[in-house]
């Protein structure tokens, strides 16, 4: 939508498709927003036994070695292009694969799909937190440097498209970076359950993140 100018401003977490966007010369102003971090769920057995290991590409190994059902978003949003560099960095291509299984839904319903059919997916921890009581499905692997999953907010390039309201993407972006927001990010979550759903990372170095 931002490459067709049908967007002011976009809030994404796809960190190679941002840079390609950025060099390709759509975007303007990339600044860092906020940050948590994917997680590997699955059903209370684990049949795979993944659980607590602490690379997500062995984990990943695993469910494929034993053929365990996996479903994933199938929709090229930022975490179905995370669950992508995962597999290509285990070497395994899981395209085609009986125990492979594509729901083209969002996170909340894959989620759902994942409970239902007692399988495996990638979440983002702010989803996975939000629907966990109502969800037979535990966090199996977290922690993996890998599965961090940075925000961004980003100025589509009035330059390329003359009807994109260059002054509201502007003033969007600043609010999210602003100490007001950040400041909201910071404990946004810790009331209903007990750990923020996102940390605040306004002008912080990607380096300082994985800390």
């Amino acid at each position: 939508m931002g490459q067709k100018g049908e967007v002011d401003v976009l809030l994404v977490h796809a960190p190679e498709a941002e840079r390609r966007f950025m060099e390709e010369g759509y975007g303007v102003h990339r600044r860092r927003v906020m940050h948590n971090d994917y997680g590997i769920v699955g059903p209370f057995e684990d049949p795979a036994k993944i659980k607590g290991m602490k690379l997500a590409t062995e984990a990943f190994k695993k469910i494929a070695f034993v053929k365990a059902l996996f479903l994933s978003r199938g929709d090229h949003s930022g975490t179905h292009l995370k669950e992508m560099e995962i597999w290509k960095a285990t070497g395994v291509n899981p395209e085609g694969e009986k125990w492979y299984q594509q729901t083209g839904l969002g996170m909340g319903q894959t989620l759902s799909v994942t409970h239902e059919k007692g399988g495996y997916t990638l979440s983002d921890r702010a989803t996975y937190l939000a629907l966990r009581k109502n969800l037979r499905l535990n966090l199996l692997v977290e922690g993996d440097p890998f599965l961090l999953n940075i925000y961004h907010v980003i100025e589509v390039n009035p330059a390329k498209w003359s009807k994109v309201n260059a002054k509201g993407a502007r003033a969007f972006a600043d609010f999210l970076v602003s100490k007001e927001v950040q400041d909201l990010i910071k404990t946004f979550g810790v009331n209903r359950f007990g750990s923020p759903l996102f940390f605040p990372d306004a002008g912080k170095k990607e380096e300082e993140l994985k800390k």
